[in-house]
């Protein structure tokens, strides 16, 4: 057995002692991932900066030259965000979709420089729809983190970039 098949995805890796990487942690991986189960952003707008914030698609391309300027603002990130959470809150999966979105994360990389974090959070696996389909969950996204009127929030990020990087 690997050691990250012996991985508990639903414990954070980072000790509590190291507060900055354990806090986001949990504001990106069980806070996202249970808002975005419920569609509800409201419990996760205050973990954005609102001011200066950029978010790349890079649309699962290897070539940065294909990548995309598609979220300006915040607002345009939530837009999307909640459009893709109410899509996926509509379909049906013949496994507990919140076990797999866990099982399939990992976030253990985050290097911080003062008051700034890049942070890697990567997805590698799938999810079982109940008509016999497979939703894959394949890619990673670096997140830009910094500390924000008294705690770490999200400034932007580099997402859907493919995973691995070849």
């Amino acid at each position: 057995m690997t050691a990250d098949t012996m991985r508990d995805p639903f414990k954070n890796p980072f000790p509590a002692s190291d507060t900055i990487r354990h806090a986001i942690w949990e504001m990106l991986v069980p806070r996202d991932i249970d808002a975005f189960l419920a569609a509800d952003w409201s419990s996760v707008a205050g973990d954005f900066v609102e001011e200066g914030f950029i978010g790349i698609d890079g649309r699962r391309e290897i070539n940065p030259d294909k990548w995309r300027l598609a979220f300006p603002t915040l607002s345009a990130y939530r837009e999307e965000w909640l459009r893709q959470a109410r899509d996926f809150a509509g379909q049906s999966f013949a496994e507990d979709p919140r076990t797999a979105i866990f099982t399939t994360t990992t976030l253990e990389d985050i290097e911080i420089e003062g008051d700034t974090a890049l942070v890697r959070k990567k997805f590698d696996g799938s999810l079982k729809k109940s008509d016999g389909g497979i939703d894959v969950l394949k890619w990673q996204t670096l997140y830009y983190c910094r500390l924000h009127e008294g705690r770490w929030k999200i400034s932007g990020f580099t997402g859907y970039l493919p995973n691995p990087m070849e």
